[in-house]
């Protein structure tokens, strides 16, 4: 018996050592304008969690999100696998996977999209706010913690270093009762090119 309790408490040291090599940063005043650069970045991928409320419904997923310069692909499955959608999103189209060979798609990406998780969801801006960056050519009000753009408020909870840059770990997106958490547990290699 106190063999196994050993061997669970340094299991335990060494994942509590594991977290502790990922550099984070929480409660630091949020600079929009320091961030400008990170608009140049081509290709990103993250694996996180998701959770989503709208008052009525609510539900959790886990989340893998890999840009590139054409196309975003998400793909979203829920507690051990089960229930997982694909999304394909590019500049004029969003073609939705639920892996029970029914590929269906539009060109109404953000309200389809809404549609198919019965929860409006912003995904067009989200590629940009998962970075920390406002969407383009879209009015902006900068909060300490982050900043409103099209009448959602954008908090940035905690920060965690990916190589030279830092960027989100931990955030929320509000619309009166919508509420998107979003945990970033890993950023992919992101590059420039």
């Amino acid at each position: 018996m106190k063999v196994l309790q050993r061997f669970l408490l340094t299991l335990f040291l060494l994942g509590l050592a594991a977290c502790s090599e990922m550099p984070v940063k929480s409660g630091q005043p949020f600079q929009v304008s320091e961030r400008a650069h990170l608009y140049q970045l081509k290709n990103w991928s993250f694996d996180g969690r998701l959770s989503l409320t709208d008052g009525q419904e609510s539900w959790s997923a886990a989340i893998e999100w890999q840009h590139s310069e054409k196309k975003d692909e998400i793909k979203l499955s829920g507690p051990l696998g089960q229930g997982g959608a694909l999304i394909i999103l590019t500049d004029e189209l969003v073609i939705i996977d639920r892996g029970d060979d029914k590929i269906t798609q539009s060109n109404q990406v953000d309200e389809y999209i809404s549609q198919q998780l019965g929860v409006f969801v912003p995904v067009r801006a989200l590629r940009y706010w998962v970075l920390g960056l406002t969407q383009p050519e879209t009015a902006v009000l900068e909060l300490e913690d982050g900043f409103i753009q099209s009448k959602w408020a954008v908090h940035y909870l905690q920060m965690q270093q990916s190589g030279k840059e830092w960027l989100p770990r931990k955030m929320n997106v509000e619309q009166a009762q919508a509420k998107l958490k979003l945990i970033i547990d890993q950023w992919g290699d992101n590059e420039t090119k």
